[in-house]
């Protein structure tokens, strides 16, 4: 199909033929009278004329030829190599392919013209630009947002849960976690803990007094005398409230000093003892198998996937500060150091070589295959209506020429034989 420029064009191809068409024309008619006005006895400038227009017909001609020739079969007449384009189309697909892979994708002549662009300079002073590096940043932020709304939530969510799951099942924790608890307890910081641990007992045993010694009571066999239970109850309750208020209130208590004990054997135990090892991988294989524990891992992803979409939205958000703020760092460094200059440039130069060379028949296949696919008529009216116009201009280049070699060889051959 021809677009409007394509039309366009061709209205210009037409004006210049018709202005070739009609020189020769009148070359003809000059050819004609002067050969009429050399026989009337009009005088030897007749002679010059007549060889001037003559020659310049057969140059009109023979050039007509020539371009005719390459879009079509001058007159309709079978001769041998014309109407070249639509019969040789594939050919020239193919050789414009290997021209264009020989001399243009050649890994030397890629590596050279990358290198006298100076890319990295060239980067860094664009990057360095504000302006620049907010249209980057909200490039960025439109491509984010486009894949991960291509991306399906079902499919990522499957994939973050199954790698989250493998990592946990592969990795043993217990070593790690008994020098975390090893360094909490060496460092003090379980005793926070403690003492909040003590602090909200005493106050739950405060408030729940009625229910401890009920609880004991109840627990009492049937023979003993309520009494007996009760005063029971009662100094059960009184010892736990005592033992717990001397536990909040006594940093040294031996208590505490028990609980350090623990943790610390503990977490020996965690980084050195086999069978507790074994037994928190376990625990741990128990608790990854929950369907709780795996939907809480899968809709990760939604949370992640909500935050980075709203982040990459709001044109304030840190994610999109940061990524300004990175780009114009970037852009200053890469615009003066040229150290830096050199590597992303030997990056980019070896990205480019590489595809070159190992995809440059891919990429030459991409013409011969675009040019083996056009029909061959629509091909030759295509180019024509490209380069007609000029093409034009040698039909009215040979006239002219023609004409004057006319000229000089009749009057070199006039004053010879004078």
């Amino acid at each position: 199909m021809f677009n409007e420029a394509d039309e366009e064009r061709r209205r210009g191809v037409r004006r210049m033929k018709t202005t070739a068409t009609g020189l020769l024309v009148l070359v003809a008619l000059v050819y004609v009278l002067t050969t009429w006005a050399e026989h009337a006895g009009a005088g030897g400038w007749a002679g010059y004329v007549r060889a001037a227009a003559e020659a310049g017909m057969v140059g009109a001609l023979a050039d007509w030829f020539a371009v005719t020739a390459l879009f079509r079969r001058p007159l309709g007449l079978p001769i041998p190599h014309t109407a070249i384009i639509p019969t040789k189309k594939d050919q020239l697909g193919v050789s414009l392919g290997e021209f264009v892979g020989e001399n243009f994708l050649s890994p030397d002549v890629v590596r050279a013209r990358l290198h006298s662009l100076g890319i990295g300079a060239r980067l860094g002073s664009w990057l360095a630009e504000p302006a620049h590096a907010d249209r980057v940043t909200a490039e960025l932020a439109t491509a984010l947002r486009g894949a991960l709304t291509v991306l399906r939530d079902s499919d990522v969510q499957a994939v973050v849960g199954e790698a989250i799951t493998r990592r946990a099942e592969t990795a043993e924790i217990a070593p790690g976690i008994g020098k975390t608890l090893e360094k909490v307890v060496a460092d003090g910081g379980h005793r926070r803990v403690v003492d909040l641990v003590c602090a909200k007992a005493h106050d739950w045993l405060v408030t729940h007094g009625e229910s401890v010694m009920g609880a004991v009571q109840g627990g009492a066999p049937g023979w003993t005398p309520r009494f007996v239970d009760r005063k029971v109850g009662e100094r059960v309750y009184k010892e736990l409230l005592r033992f717990l208020t001397e536990m909040r209130d006594m940093p040294e208590h031996p208590a505490r000093g028990a609980v350090d004990r623990f943790l610390t054997d503990f977490a020996a135990d965690l980084q050195s003892d086999t069978d507790t090892r074994a037994r928190v991988e376990r625990l741990k294989s128990e608790i990854l198998q929950r369907g709780e524990v795996q939907d809480v891992i899968a809709s990760a992803w939604t949370a992640i996937r909500a935050m980075i979409i709203s982040a990459a939205e709001d044109e304030h958000s840190e994610l999109r500060l940061r990524v300004r703020s990175s780009l114009l760092s970037l852009g200053a460094r890469l615009a003066t150091d040229g150290r830096l200059q050199d590597k992303v440039e030997g990056w980019i130069e070896g990205a480019v070589v590489y595809v070159v060379t190992n995809y440059r028949t891919e990429i030459t296949s991409l013409i011969t295959d675009t040019v083996a696919g056009w029909d061959a008529e629509h091909t030759s009216r295509k180019i024509e209506a490209h380069i007609g116009r000029d093409l034009q201009f040698i039909r009215i280049n040979g006239t002219v020429v023609g004409a004057l070699a006319g000229l000089l060889i009749y009057t070199v051959s006039q004053a010879l034989g004078a």
